[in-house]
């Protein structure tokens, strides 16, 4: 081939690199090269794609709405500026996927992209992934990627789950994918899919609608973003307060009772509850649980009981008030979603068996089950989905209109993404012209109490597997060996690490990543000679590679005894305290050994000598480990003692009357909740903007009497008599507690005055550059809006969008910021006391 300017392919014996100049791209790493075809799909990319990915607009039969539109537009320009990664998090029900497909077929348009992998964490996400390329992207032939379509490579479109994909992706070239878009990004895939994005030399897109600041640490690593600076974010409040909304707002009640908030205590019983309890149980004294055993240890029916009266009573229902809207439980386990279902045939067997299902891991009609309760053309009676975790993310069911927290949730993402099965819209869902307006919440467990101070999640730990605890331990061995001055533990310590790091498979990324380290450790004597520096090496950059080492020989069991063992041999060199109840301890699993099985019986001579407490007493290291290598094999065939499993006990005592708590929530709200209250107080409020004497100055800036703020008071609550105005201080503070700057935050300030003022300040500087007056735009619309703006947000997005300096990298000129600053003290925007 002539007059073509080849990709570089390079390596320095540990590494390998492509450097495709010819796109002025710099060079990247790989875990392998090209095939022959993604390499001429590569030079083919050089002659006839598009220069500028963001130049081209998606197409709106894809996104419509303009925020889809900028997420799509905003990967483009990250892909054009060679970073080959981004992270969009849109709230749920705002289209995650459409955008996802309107970046694939923009790519697929430009020359970017000829093949694409769209990653899932369930089959039903899979599914319904594939739904929405049938409905957008039909013309694009894909697969799913599962054991029969492993090998296909004629595809355009390759669906897969994680798993899937990770058992697969090595019958693909790591040039195979053009894009790869990770659906519901979140710690799991850092955790145990990394590999996937590592191998495969791609354009990588996450999606997750996870709020921004809940969103790991390690997922915004993965995906090449600053933590809490994703590439896109588009939250439930923008979208709620769009005109009209795109997502719909929810009303909470709080509904609990006795048992649910305290425990189920024989104590604490009424007589006539105690009375129940002793016709249920034999020693009713001993019924002591607390609440967090409710629906795990201890079931109680009629709890179960009030929660569906509850809903068959309170719930939205449909148009002409006749049957209940589609409702989502989510139940605590298996055990409780049956006892929910048996519950509610028992108590209205009216609307037969199919009307209230459950839905869980262990039903295997699950996925026809979601098609079902996504119906809404009548054909399917199911209504109430009882679910335990399947539904808790990512599947769209627009109808949903009640959803019933019947457990505690302690993950603000996870408890996000439940809140989020009912956010989207479901237009004529009550008949035609009347669609869905909000949807309401049962909370039984007083989660969205839980959740009122803000809770950040630890980001969890990569637990430790056995071998390699078994690794740190063989070289704590080495290094008790040297401090004991016994050559002969050295060689053995040095002897069973050689073999360790021998066994590390070398088709693995994380051990091919570190492969100039593990080759170092495997030089002749490196190992043997046990100096500092090789230590820090082998616990810094090496016991991290054990977890995904060839396991094939031995059991766990196995790999259990040799860690006794060498915790034995270390614990002895260095006369440790110690090494008496490890011997134990290996003791009591030789004793667990069937001596009936003909495999463990050859090794009767052993046994009987691991049993014997003087073996110890005279055991060099040496007799240790003959004895190790004779019992490790037979390990496995050990009967653990068996723990009886207690059947959760089930009660079915009468819940007092008295004890049930029914009421609206009004929490202290952040994120999620304070758009749906903002949104209702509002509405409210603009609502009376036209009669109100006190709104009318508030929108002005002028001053407001206490008589006014005491009428507007006394007005508000007669349209929503749980708003009450002083709460606003809660949410919307200001260092001099004045609610009129709180409710200035809600209704904005008058368009026209504010650009009266702004006009004049321009007059007075006529030599502002377009720079300033876009500036001065961006924050009197602002004004007019949010109707104040703290000082500080000067300097922050959405003003640094236009210098990364916000007022200061705009306005050089002292006297023109101290002129701006002296226009917001004039329209009172700020804080007086501030």
């Amino acid at each position: 081939m002539h007059g073509q300017r080849p990709v570089i392919f390079y390596t320095n014996g540990y590494e390998i690199f492509i450097w495709d100049d010819a796109k002025n791209e710099p060079p990247r790493s790989l875990f392998g090269f090209y095939s022959r075809d993604s390499l001429h799909y590569c030079l083919f990319q050089t002659r006839e794609r598009k220069a500028q990915l963001a130049a081209l607009n998606p197409k709106e039969t894809i996104v419509d709405r303009i925020y889809q539109i900028e997420a799509v537009k905003r990967v483009a320009e990250n892909f054009d500026k060679r970073r080959r990664k981004a992270l969009i998090i849109q709230a749920t029900g705002t289209g995650k996927t459409r955008v996802a497909i309107a970046l694939c077929e923009l790519m697929v348009r430009a020359a970017w992209a000829k093949r694409i992998l769209f990653l899932c964490d369930r089959r039903e996400l899979r599914k319904q992934a594939g739904d929405a390329f049938d409905d957008y992207l039909p013309s694009e032939p894909r697969v799913i990627v599962k054991v029969e379509t492993g090998s296909d490579r004629q595809k355009r479109i390759y669906l897969a789950t994680y798993p899937a994909m990770l058992k697969y992706h090595q019958n693909f070239d790591a040039g195979f994918f053009d894009l790869i878009i990770a659906d519901e990004s979140h710690r799991s895939i850092y955790n145990r899919y990394r590999d996937l994005f590592r191998y495969f030399d791609a354009y990588q897109v996450g999606l997750t609608a996870t709020p921004v600041k809940f969103v790991f640490r390690n997922t915004y690593r993965l995906f090449e973003c600053e933590t809490e600076d994703p590439t896109f974010n588009y939250t439930y409040e923008e979208a709620i307060r769009h005109d009209p909304p795109y997502l719909c707002p929810f009303k909470v009640v709080k509904h609990t009772t006795k048992f649910l908030r305290g425990g189920i205590k024989y104590n604490e019983l009424t007589k006539t509850q105690q009375e129940e309890l002793d016709d249920q149980v034999e020693d009713p004294e001993l019924v002591d649980f607390e609440k967090e055993q409710v629906s795990r240890k201890v079931f109680n029916k009629d709890t179960d009981r009030k929660i569906l009266q509850n809903l068959m009573e309170k719930g939205i229902r449909t148009g002409d008030g006749t049957r209940l809207g589609k409702t989502i439980i989510f139940a605590r386990n298996h055990t409780h979603a049956k006892q929910l279902v048996a519950l509610f045939q028992e108590e209205f067997p009216q609307y037969g068996g199919d009307f209230c299902v459950r839905i869980d891991h262990y039903e295997p009609r699950a996925e026809q089950l979601i098609d079902d309760f996504k119906s809404t053309d009548g054909s399917k009676n199911l209504t109430i989905a009882v679910s335990v975790d399947m539904l808790d993310t990512g599947i769209d069911v627009p109808a949903v209109v009640n959803l019933v927290f019947a457990k505690p949730v302690k993950s603000y993402a996870k408890f996000w993404q439940m809140i989020g099965r009912g956010t989207r819209l479901c237009p004529d869902l009550f008949g035609p012209g009347k669609d869905k307006k909000f949807f309401q919440i049962f909370d039984h467990w007083g989660n969205f109490e839980y959740f009122d101070e803000p809770k950040k999640e630890e980001e969890p730990a990569q637990p430790i597997s056995l071998i390699e605890r078994l690794f740190e331990a063989r070289i704590k061995l080495g290094e008790a060996a040297i401090s004991a001055q016994d050559p002969a533990a050295l060689k053995l310590s040095t002897r069973l690490l050689a073999e360790d790091i021998a066994a590390l498979p070398e088709e693995c990324l994380c051990v091919r990543e570190k492969w100039r380290e593990v080759r170092a450790m495997q030089n002749p004597g490196m190992l043997d000679r046990f100096e500092p520096a090789t230590v820090a090496t082998l616990r810094r950059e090496i016991v991290p590679l054990m977890r995904w080492r060839d396991a094939r020989g031995g059991s766990d069991a196995a790999y259990q005894f040799d860690f006794l063992v060498a915790k034995l041999e270390a614990a002895r060199l260095t006369k440790s305290a110690a090494a008496m109840d490890i011997r134990d301890a290996i003791i009591n699993q030789v004793l667990e050994l069937p001596i009936n099985l003909a495999q463990v019986a050859e090794k009767l001579e052993f046994i009987n000598k691991a049993k014997a407490t003087a073996f110890y007493e005279g055991a060099s290291i040496q007799d240790l480990e003959n004895l190790r290598i004779e019992l490790r094999g037979i390990m496995r065939f050990r009967k653990a003692p068996v723990i009886a499993t207690i059947k959760p006990l089930v009660l079915d005592i009468r819940e007092d009357s008295a004890g049930v708590e029914y009421k609206a929530h009004r929490p202290k709200l952040e994120g999620l909740e304070l758009a749906h209250y903002r949104h209702r107080v509002e509405g409210v409020l603009r609502g009376l903007l036209d009669q109100s004497t006190a709104l009318k100055k508030i929108r002005a800036g002028l001053p407001v009497a206490p008589e006014d703020i005491a009428e507007l008071t006394d007005d508000v609550l007669l349209q929503d008599p749980d708003l009450h105005l002083e709460e606003l201080l809660i949410h919307y503070p200001n260092k001099s507690n004045r609610i009129e700057l709180a409710i200035r935050q809600i209704i904005g300030m008058d368009a026209a005055r504010v650009n009266e003022h702004f006009r004049a300040f321009i007059q007075k500087y006529p030599q502002l550059n377009a720079n300033q007056i876009r500036f001065l735009e961006l924050l009197k619309s602002c004004i007019a809006r949010y109707g104040a703006i703290q000082l500080d947000q000067l300097w922050e997005p959405p003003f640094t969008s236009i210098h990364s300096g916000g007022v200061d990298g705009v306005f050089t000129d002292d006297k023109q910021v101290t002129a701006l600053l002296d226009l917001l003290a004039e329209l009172n925007l700020n804080d007086p006391a501030a």
